[in-house]
């Protein structure tokens, strides 16, 4: 039990995140260092297509195999012809890894590109086998936003019978913290399939507009 609700809690808080940087912690697979560049170039230095396919759904591996045989016929002419060949099949596995996705591809981002503060840590928790780093950072971030949005909604309750306006903005204060816990719950509660996690939480981001 103890571990399902942790996992729950990392489910919702990997979306809080993702919604707090927008796309930019989905962007993770878009990069020259990020795991589905790394399978394409195993699978290019093995001429083993198996070990980039998990990340591409079955009804798209017949592009994926023709790029793979198109990178292979090209990639030993020559040293600028490998480059070129390599980059064309790195940009087609990403490119429909990430409409797998439902997201829309951009252009491979270099290697280096900051993923935000999550994915390394979960990446790492993976590695490890020990999820306590990742909780820790975040019930560290989640409970310091729930907090802030507690302590609006308490300082506008206090004063929201004094005039109309100040009871509408406590009433905004009120509709806006109740949101943000009540996304919390339901992400944490809500099972989520590959991609769909993508799809439904793309540009999610926390409740501080007024509802």
């Amino acid at each position: 039990m103890r571990m399902r609700a942790q996992l729950a809690i990392v489910a919702l808080s990997i979306c809080y995140f993702q919604g707090m940087t927008g796309s930019r912690a989905l962007a993770h697979c878009d990069t020259m260092d990020g795991p589905v560049v790394k399978a394409a170039q195993a699978a290019l230095e093995t001429n083993d297509l198996n070990l980039v396919l998990p990340w591409i759904p079955s009804d798209r591996e017949a592009e994926i195999k023709d790029a793979f045989d198109l990178a292979w016929a090209v990639r030993g002419k020559g040293v600028q012809e490998k480059e070129v060949a390599d980059r064309y099949f790195f940009e087609t596995v990403v490119r429909i890894h990430r409409e797998s996705e439902g997201e829309t591809f951009q252009g491979l981002k270099p290697a280096g590109t900051d993923p935000g503060p999550v994915i390394p840590v979960a990446e790492q928790a993976l590695e490890s086998g020990d999820l306590d780093p990742l909780l820790t950072l975040l019930h560290q971030e989640i409970g310091r936003e729930l907090k802030a949005h507690f302590a609006v909604a308490r300082d506008k309750k206090t004063s929201s019978a004094a005039t109309v306006e100040a009871g509408r903005d406590y009433v905004r204060a009120y509709v806006t913290f109740l949101h943000f816990a009540e996304r919390l719950f339901a992400d944490a509660t809500t099972p989520l399939a590959h991609g769909e996690a993508a799809s439904e939480h793309t540009g999610h981001t926390p409740e501080h507009e007024h509802q």
